[in-house]
């Protein structure tokens, strides 16, 4: 019964940290934090169910294509309240200063938004906008959702795997908090169930979509171990969004090649 209670709190915590829905809200204790991450990729999931609805509605009401692209595109801010673009905002900025390491972290701790957070935001908006309004199959559609669920996953699997650049701040105190076997294993078997879901769907660009998240994976874990010397909350929010810029790219791109 203990254990179910710590799985109950943690999911709450999950959901109350990474995104706006509301939940009952109560104080954090370290026995609660054991299992957050492994939560974290259902926050994805409700937000590839909601751009799913909004598309299938879309279709529907004959809404045009503008439109569509713009909603999809608002909805994962409106989920989570933006805590991930406010990570990549500060690691845009980090990266771009070309410091030293201990500046680089300095900068990520800074509540201020330099010219290079803007510049590569809006870089971003409009590559994801237009890779978006080239999906238009619905089996692509489920496959786009699924990255949501699959980005956050990996980010999960990088926080309790990867070297911290910091003992301090949230992401220090869940992953110190975590039990990370069973975190490890539940993001793993998450993972694994969601890779063969999309490629139930399409194996094609079920594999190239597996390719594209495994590569970010990579990417992220050389460059923060190279920049920070390790990952923060910051970087993990940096990670989800260009995970899942990474993905839409390569399905809109395996969608017009093949």
């Amino acid at each position: 019964m203990q254990k179910i209670n710590a799985f109950i709190r943690s999911f709450v915590i999950a959901v109350s940290m990474y995104s706006r829905i509301p939940v009952p809200q109560f104080a954090w204790k370290e026995e609660d934090m054991k299992y957050i991450f492994c939560f974290f990729p259902w926050i994805g999931a409700v937000i590839g169910g909601c751009i799913y609805i909004w598309n299938m509605l879309c279709g529907f009401l004959q809404v045009g294509t503008l439109c569509r692209t713009v909603v999809s595109t608002v909805i994962p801010l409106l989920v989570t309240g933006g805590i991930h673009v406010d990570g990549f905002m500060d690691t845009m900025d980090a990266l771009h200063s070309y410091q030293t390491k201990e500046r680089k972290l300095e900068i990520l701790k800074d509540s201020h938004i330099g010219a290079f957070s803007v510049i590569m935001l809006a870089a971003y908006g409009l590559v994801w906008t237009g890779a978006f309004s080239e999906i238009e199959e619905d089996m692509l559609l489920r496959i786009v959702c699924g990255g949501f669920f699959l980005s956050r996953c990996l980010c999960g699997i990088s926080a309790v795997s990867f070297p911290l650049a910091k003992k301090e701040g949230m992401l220090y105190l869940f992953v110190d908090s975590s039990h990370k076997r069973i975190v490890k294993g539940a993001l793993y078997l998450q993972s694994a169930g969601c890779i063969g879901l999309m490629l139930f769907w399409s194996p094609l660009t079920g594999m190239i979509v597996t390719a594209a998240s495994l590569a970010a994976f990579a990417y992220y874990d050389y460059r923060s171990r190279k920049a920070f010397g390790g990952v923060t909350g910051d970087t993990a929010g940096c990670f989800v969004l260009l995970c899942e810029l990474c993905m839409l790219v390569a399905i809109a791109v395996a969608d017009s090649v093949f």
